[in-house]
This record gives C-alpha cells, structure tokens and sequence, in this order.
C-alpha cells in the first residue's frame, strides 16, 4: 500500500488542522484540531468524523492551540486509545488549554439552557471535562530532535517551530517502498523572538506539507524598535531602579 494523506483540516481554511496518514495497513493523525470561526466552520466539529477513531493507532502534535489540539476530547470519546506524541511543553499546556476550553463550553451551554436561546433542548457541549480527562493519560512526551518510532511503520523526530512554547515542525519517516520523509511545518514563528528559541530549518523532505496560512507568505523582518520598551515603560523602569537603590542604601550619618 503506497502512503497517502487525507486532509481532514487546515485546507480552505486555517483551523481544524487534521491530516490522516496511512502507510503499510497503519494510520496516524497528523494534528488533531478544532474549526474556529465562522458558525459554518464550527458545526463541522460535531459532524461524524470520516474515519474511524479506534483505528487510529497514533496522533502527532505540533502545538497546544486549539485548532489544532481541540478534536483530542471528540477523539477519545469516541474510541482512540493510542498515544499522544508532542514535546513536554506542549505536553504541560494541554491541560491546561482543553480544560479551560471545557469549562467555557460548560458555561456557555448552562446559560443557553437557562435563558433559553436554543433551538437545542437541551443544548449540550461539544466535549466536557470527562473527555479531556481521558486525553491526558495518552500523552507520549519528547525531546526536540529525538527520533522514536510511531505504530511500526513511522519514525518521527520535533523540531522547533518557533510559534509558542513548545511548538514543533515534524519530520515524519514512512516505511514504504521506496521510503518517504515527509516533513510537516506546523505554525511558524519568527526569528528573534524574547521567550522562544529560533525555528530550525527542515533539511530534507520527499514531501513538504505547509499549512496554507504560511504557504504564499515571507515572513517580513522586525523593525529595529519592535522590542525596545517605550519611553514611558523606560521612564517607569528608571524610577523603580532609583527606588530600590534608595532603599537599599540605608539610613545616611
């Protein structure tokens, strides 16, 4: 069986990234995540997903964003029980993301359902804190630049993409004859930022999947004051370093 990809998301429009690999009578979730936007967008999320989740044998994350993270809970709940592969800060902002995302639901639903503007009766939420509690324990951590093995079939190596902590390009290796080395981009950063480290260059790829939010655009270089404090954050550092120093002088003879 030559590999394909199914593109589940991510394609005409820029959330929802979900991409199925299939290779050697395996398949694997590249991305797992939600539509975002308009309400056409977003009903897609509750619609039956065109694959069976308990044939999946793993998913790959880039990043913690919902977009791309927030099908996780749907999955589960609906029968995946394979590992999670991300890096261990993305790992440490799951929680934290698909529980807050619960609540909100949570909360949106009680007050539709109490103040009565749905046509839904009762109105219900696309996934509950039950069903993230069912992700966490799936989550397969690694470090950039580590090669592990994915379902017998795939080896897969994080490199950094430089979009938020934790954020990671993915370079994915097909058994299949002839071998395939895919490379998926994720969501890039830029260079220089203050918090993260700069995105790595991909330097091989059979396949290069780029995401259409990045596909047709050069990021454009920072300006040379872009992360100069202003005069008045200037102004304010200045007085508290004065401040300081004063206190800490002590009593003048």
């Amino acid at each position: 069986m030559n590999p394909t990809i199914t593109f589940l998301g991510g394609a005409g429009t820029v959330t929802g990234s979900k991409y199925l690999v299939r290779a050697a009578g395996r398949q694997m979730l590249l991305e797992c995540g939600l539509f975002q936007g308009l309400k056409p967008l977003r009903l897609r999320n509750w619609d039956r997903p065109p694959f069976d989740p308990r044939a999946v044998d793993a998913v790959l994350l880039s990043h913690a964003h919902l977009d791309h993270s927030g099908y996780l809970p749907i999955l589960a709940r609906n029968g995946f029980r394979g590992p999670i592969h991300c890096t261990p800060a993305t790992a440490s902002l799951l929680p934290i993301v698909l529980r807050d995302a619960a609540h909100i639901q949570d909360e949106d639903t009680r007050r539709a359902n109490q103040h009565g503007y749905t046509k839904h009766h009762p109105a219900l939420p696309l996934f509950s804190a039950a069903d993230v509690e069912h992700v966490l324990p799936l989550l397969q951590v690694h470090a950039y630049g580590e090669r592990y093995p994915v379902a017998n079939t795939f080896h897969a190596r994080f490199g950094r993409a430089g979009h938020i902590l934790g954020s990671a390009t993915i370079d994915l290796e097909i058994a299949a004859n002839p071998a395939v080395r895919l490379v998926y981009s994720g969501d890039l950063g830029r260079w220089g930022r203050p918090i993260l480290r700069d995105p790595e260059f991909a330097t091989l790829a059979d396949v290069l999947l780029i995401e259409s939010t990045y596909g047709g655009r050069v990021h454009a270089g920072n300006p040379p004051s872009a992360w100069r404090p202003s005069s008045r954050r200037r102004r304010a550092a200045a007085a508290s370093s004065s401040f300081h120093r004063s206190r800490s002088a002590g009593p003048r003879s």
